[in-house]
């Protein structure tokens, strides 16, 4: 059981808690580039319990700083972006990206200091459409870690943004669960409606799976395994990665085509953005009836699309579902008890977010009560806590992907059909060899 303390650590995520100052020594997505525009208004970020603001210069240079002018600490929100820096409408100081005062006019020259005088501001990238930045204690920030998206032209790659109004490992989590996809996605669809040989079909054909987890030099992964025919020749799995400290490789579709990292960002403690960012070409799964029909509640349709509320300029008003805990994520009573929507919400991203949610802004896991099929989410919590405790006790600590960007090729997810008895740390390493661009670098220790 996880106790109190252990759910502590684990959660919390602002300035000086442990989980938190794990987490700032990765690259951190914070917005997507076209959020911040060339001598456009500020955007408000929230990041790892932090206020800050973004801002793109007129040069097209991008700012990430402290929301706190340095002289009476007016927010910079309100400041005006004009020729190459941000001006606070308090006294007019202005500042460039990096955070050096420029501008100091309400200061006799005489008694000038601006050159002493700095926001704090954090380094910053852009890669695949989303804007990073480093917020931990290094002088120089490490490598950008070598995804397979890298590989992928920009036009290749979606990015999708969902904001969950609650704690980053309640979201993280649910993605590393899989035994309720047969539940929460497909309870109310019978296997004998849905296509043989379709990744729907096993899923619903059997829903206690079994479970295999091997141990990465990023963290974990596991496949849940089900027989793929009658007489058991083949066996369907199902894999998953957890890339630490907050990404995962969900299974969304099949291991040969997918190419997709999703990460559980903290804003703070109690709001997370979820950024999923995947080749756009990569197959769904098919999530057809027999009949040709989809499968109810599912929303997995060619153009569906999530429904946002409109955006508004605070601290959490960005990428908000329109279903959401306010109005009980539309649960529809009708269509869970007899429109074979197993849960009666509609769409397989809001209920998801919809299972946080219910769990509270910050979840309370001394309640639980674990069983076999939570495997993945028990080994999930002590390599983070693992990592926690040994980088608090030593701030040296070679922690994973860190300083080896090349260490994150061969990381794959997804779903494939292998031989009955063939290892499953074998058939992925052969899953990979063929369809993807580097193997795992553990294949060959």
């Amino acid at each position: 059981m996880t106790t109190a303390r252990e759910n502590e650590i684990l959660a919390r995520v602002g300035p000086g808690t442990p989980m938190g100052a794990l987490m700032r020594e990765y690259w951190i997505p914070i917005a997507a580039s076209d959020e911040v525009k060339t001598d456009g208004d500020p955007v408000r970020i929230m990041i790892l319990g932090e206020p800050l603001i973004a801002f793109r210069d007129t040069s097209g240079r991008l700012g990430v700083l402290d929301h706190r002018c340095a002289h009476r600490c007016a927010s910079l929100f309100f400041g005006r972006n004009e020729k190459n820096g941000i001006r606070c409408i308090y006294h007019g100081w202005k500042f460039d990206v990096e955070g050096q005062c420029v501008d100091m006019p309400n200061v006799p020259p005489q008694q000038d200091s601006k050159h002493r005088v700095k926001v704090k501001s954090y380094a910053v990238t852009e890669r695949y459409g989303v804007i990073w930045i480093y917020m931990g204690e290094r002088a120089v920030a490490p490598p950008f870690p070598d995804f397979e998206l890298n590989d992928l032209r920009h036009d290749e790659i979606r990015v999708q943004m969902i904001q969950q109004e609650y704690n980053w490992l309640q979201g993280l989590e649910n993605d590393i669960d899989t035994s309720h996809f047969g539940f929460l996605h497909l309870g109310g669809v019978d296997a004998a409606d849905l296509v043989p040989g379709e990744t729907m079909y096993y899923l619903a054909s059997d829903r206690t799976p079994q479970f295999h987890i091997e141990e990465t030099p990023l963290g974990l992964m596991y496949g849940a395994y089900r027989p793929a025919d009658a007489a058991n020749t083949n066996t369907h799995w199902r894999l998953a990665q957890l890339v630490v400290p907050f990404w995962v490789i969900p299974p969304a579709a099949m291991l040969a085509d997918q190419i997709m990292i999703k990460g559980y960002i903290p804003m703070d403690d109690t709001h997370t953005m979820v950024y999923t960012i995947q080749r756009a070409t990569q197959q769904k799964h098919m999530a057809r009836l027999k009949s040709g029909g989809p499968i109810p509640g599912l929303g997995l349709t060619p153009n569906a699309k999530n429904e946002y509320r409109p955006n508004t300029t605070d601290w959490f008003g960005r990428w908000r579902l329109a279903n959401c805990a306010e109005n009980d994520f539309l649960i529809d009573r009708e269509a869970q008890r007899n429109g074979g929507v197993f849960s009666g919400i509609t769409g397989l991203n809001v209920q998801d977010t919809a299972i946080g949610g219910m769990l509270g802004p910050l979840a309370d896991r001394t309640h639980e009560h674990l069983v076999p099929s939570d495997a993945m989410i028990v080994r999930a919590r002590r390599k983070l806590l693992a990592l926690v405790d040994g980088f608090a006790a030593d701030k040296s600590m070679k922690l994973p992907g860190v300083d080896d960007p090349s260490v994150y090729r061969g990381h794959r997810a997804g779903n494939f059909i292998a031989p009955t008895g063939q290892p499953f740390r074998e058939a992925y390493e052969e899953q990979m060899r063929r369809h993807a661009s580097a193997a795992p670098r553990w294949a060959a220790e």
